[in-house]
This record gives structure tokens, sequence and C-alpha cells, in this order.
């Protein structure tokens, strides 16, 4: 009898993992107390080469050396984060009214009532470009990052920023050309609002082509942020096994993806921003606000969600990211 368990456990795991693949797909999160939900696609793990090579038109240092990365996998936002979601976090009377309005039978509202939520913010921070349907911007990493707490506190399920790696990787989509459809920069019309499109203004989210893997607005629109700190030569001496480089400083984070407002070399799949001191200049408070940057119109960001569930310890080091005041 002993023997026969035996032989039936192989069996029984292979019934498991082949379970778990099945689950592995997309879905939508429904965020309680309100209308708003937010898709989330199946990014299927494997191996990848971070970086561009040499001869490519608009190649930067940094995006360099070229290496194999293996990426788990995880979901990712269809879209960029909206305003629509992002209010309910940064207000908290308006989340408590839309769930006035709306059934919430998971009792989220009061699940998230003593969350973390920004200061108040001093001026529109949409500048007049729109909001509803639109991608949310002018948020610090920092305050990105609380939002991933406060979706976590809300729906019980983790959610966190990409790291770069993950990010490239789901740009691309399989591509290894510069740009998720190739290397022809002449058909970012189909798939990104860029300087040369956007008429200086951020678009609705998901109103232009998605890359091979449903993902819209990768290439511009705004730029998203990622977990990582920029380091110029990080390619070139990542620790063994680290999967991203940890914040330790205020500036700069990496930021990709492009935006609106920047040229069609800034939208290629490996290229890499540096958040700036610049994007707070017209923030009049002393310290500066550790939760909006009143001159960066064209940063919003995108949730993913691994499909490890990282342990309790590792979450809150997740949520919990280094406050540094900006002098």
């Amino acid at each position: 009898m002993y023997k026969k368990i035996l032989n039936l456990i192989p069996v029984i795991f292979l019934c498991l993992n082949a379970s778990a693949q099945d689950n592995f797909k997309s879905y939508t999160q429904v965020i309680g107390g309100s209308p708003q939900v937010y898709d989330m696609v199946a990014i299927p793990g494997g191996e990848y080469t971070m970086g561009s090579p040499a001869t490519e038109k608009g190649r930067r240092p940094d995006e360099g050396p070229q290496h194999k990365v293996k990426i788990e996998p995880f979901w990712m936002g269809k879209v960029e984060l909206s305003w629509d979601i992002y209010d309910l976090y940064a207000f908290k009377n308006m989340e408590k009214e839309m769930a006035l309005r709306h059934p919430d039978p998971e009792k989220s509202v009061a699940k998230t009532d003593a969350s973390t939520r920004p200061s108040p913010p001093y001026v529109d921070m949409s500048f007049g470009m729109g909001r509803a349907g639109y991608p949310a911007i002018n948020m610090t990493q920092y305050a990105a990052i609380l939002f991933c707490k406060w979706m976590y506190e809300k729906t019980g399920v983790f959610y966190r920023l990409p790291t770069e790696a993950e990010w490239e990787y789901a740009c691309r989509a399989g591509s290894k050309t510069a740009y998720s459809f190739g290397d022809d920069a002449s058909k970012l019309d189909e798939y990104a609002w860029y300087r040369k499109n956007s008429s200086s203004a951020y678009k609705k989210v998901g109103t232009k082509k998605p890359n091979a893997w449903g993902l819209y607005d990768m290439h511009g629109n705004v730029m998203e942020w990622t977990l990582d700190q920029y380091i110029p030569d990080y390619y070139a001496k990542q620790p063994a096994g680290e999967k991203f480089a940890p914040v330790t400083e205020l500036y700069p984070t990496a930021v990709r993806g492009g935006s609106w407002d920047d040229e069609a070399a800034d939208l290629r799949s490996a290229a890499r921003t540096p958040s700036k001191p610049e994007w707070k200049v017209l923030d009049p408070q002393l310290p500066k606000s550790e939760w909006w940057m009143t001159s960066a119109s064209f940063v919003g960001f995108r949730l993913v969600r691994p499909v490890k569930v990282p342990s309790a310890e590792e979450i809150t080091k997740y949520y919990s990211p280094a406050l540094i005041e900006d002098y």
C-alpha cells in the first residue's frame, strides 16, 4: 500500500502543476466599493536578452552590456493606472463616498481605513489634460509603492511595481528589436503617443495598438516607475542573484517607456530614464513633497503581481520604502 502511495506522488505533483498552469490566466481585478476594475495580463516566464546592441539606432551606454535574464511568470496591468482608481486611494473621502453608491460586500473600504495616503495636492495634478480614463501622473515612486500597499490592503492580493528587468521583458513581448513591433520608428503612430503625435498632452489609456502580449502604452503616453534605483553601469556590475537595484538614494530612480513628451528614441524597449530633482521644481514646500512631483506630468505607473506570492516578511519589505527627505 505504501509503495502504491509513493508511486502516486509524481502523478499528484504533475496534476498540481497542471492546475497551477491552468489558473495562470489574465483576469480582472475588481476595486471594491466602486465601479472600477483593473485588467491584469498573464505574462509567461522565460529568458531574454536585456539591453540593446551597439548597432541599435538611438542606443545609449546605460543600455549595455546586453545580458541574459531569467524572468518568473507574473501578471501585469493591461494599461497604465488611471486617475479613476488612483483618486480612490489619494482621496479617502472619495473612496468612502463611492462605496455608498456601489455594493462593497468584502468591506474593502473598512480595510483601507488606516491606509497611508498622499498629502493633498496643492494644484490639479492632471494639469487640465483630462482625468477620467487618463493615466494618473505626477506621483513619486514612493507614492506609487504605497498605492500598491493600499491595493493589497483593499483586495488581499499582492501587487507591486515591476523591476526594470520585468518591465523590459514585458515590453519586448518576445521581440529582439528596438520596439516591440520592430525597428521601424515610423510605425510608432500605430502604437504610441509621443512628441510627434500627442499635441503636447497625454491621452486616454489603451487607445493605440497593444504589443504581442496585449499590453497597451508600453511605448509612450506616460513613462512608468519601476522598483529600481537608476545606476548607469548596473548591467556591468549587477550582483549575482540580485533581481533589481534596491533604492538607497532619492535620485535617480529608474523610469521606463518614454512619454507623450519624448522623441522616438526614448520609447525604445531598452531605453532607460533616470528621475531628476527638476521633476519637483514647482513644489514650493521645504522639504519637498514625498508624494507629488509637480513637474512630472509625463510619469505614471502600472502594477505587476508575481505568480509566486512573497512571504509576509518580504511583503512588508516591499511596502516599506525608505522615506528620504527632499531638500
